[in-house]
């Protein structure tokens, strides 16, 4: 494997899947490293994450760390309601309240938009139930932020249902809680809408029905330091199968090495692909 590739961060993350001793083993053979490292460092690699899922973002500002805050506020995927909520200390993590502190060089360069006039002369949940197109719509429900407008919406929509439009563009934002989603309903094109979004599930669902391998294992491999809570999803729908697949054969680590760089299925499918070759 190559020194600084993105594979060796990739295969040192399924590694910590396995025993100590095996996988300590195996990453002299192959020179993979372990995941995680230097926070700030870390931070800067967010920006270089540039085909991620607007769900992983939202995994990463659950932290609640204004460095990492300011990471994503910078990243090219962020969309205006993620920068919003930055700038405003916003909390994303469960239980937590705001206001939490902003990021001092982001402070100093950064501006908050305008509140859309909509939103003021009518409330947030007035001009949700105004709109009757899309644009109108997302404008409103770019407006929506932290929990306590959640559930603020969430209570709305209980007592009358919102309009079709307000309610999808308040499900396909990534911090939409999935409480709220279920809300509104399921249908195929709805699903699909979500989907297209870069709404996911969990850090589980990504692990094993996205590719290619390499860039989802490259983003996991960043989520003991970016999204330590939420990557041990992605760790418990992996293990088994690297267990199974990989054990502790060096050669089957070998080829999935090999493999990686190129292999544009899911990781599942390299894993599964790698240990039949070996």
């Amino acid at each position: 494997m190559r020194d600084s590739s993105t594979d060796q961060r990739a295969v040192g993350f399924l590694l910590d899947l396995i025993d100590a001793d095996p996988a300590a083993r195996i990453r002299r053979r192959i020179g993979a490293p372990r995941p995680g490292g230097n926070r700030r460092r870390v931070a800067q690699a967010v920006l270089k994450l540039t085909a991620v899922p607007s769900s992983v973002l939202v995994w990463i500002l659950e932290e609640d760390d204004p460095e990492l805050n300011a990471a994503v506020y910078a990243h090219p995927s962020a969309d205006p309601t993620l920068r919003r909520a930055v700038l405003r200390g916003v909390p994303f993590g469960p239980g937590r309240k705001g206001p939490l502190p902003v990021d001092i060089g982001l402070r100093k360069h950064a501006d908050e938009p305008e509140v859309p006039q909509a939103v003021v002369a009518r409330g947030l949940v007035g001009a949700l139930r105004a709109a009757t197109a899309m644009g109108p719509a997302r404008v409103a429900a770019s407006m929506v932020l932290g929990h306590g407008d959640w559930r603020t919406v969430t209570a709305a929509d209980r007592e009358r249902p919102l309009p079709g439009y307000a309610r999808w563009a308040l499900a396909v934002r990534p911090d939409c809680p999935p409480a709220l989603r279920a809300q509104f309903g399921s249908h195929p094109k709805f699903d699909h809408r979500v989907r297209q979004a870069g709404v996911l599930a969990g850090p589980g669902v990504y692990a094993t029905a996205h590719g290619p391998a390499a860039q989802v294992l490259k983003v996991l491999s960043l989520g003991p330091a970016l999204f330590p809570t939420r990557v041990r999803e992605a760790e418990d729908a992996l293990r088994p199968l690297v267990r199974d697949h990989l054990g502790d054969r060096e050669e089957a680590w070998a080829v999935l090495a090999q493999l990686l760089e190129t292999y544009h299925g899911t990781a599942p499918e390299l894993i599964m692909t790698a240990g039949a070759i070996a």
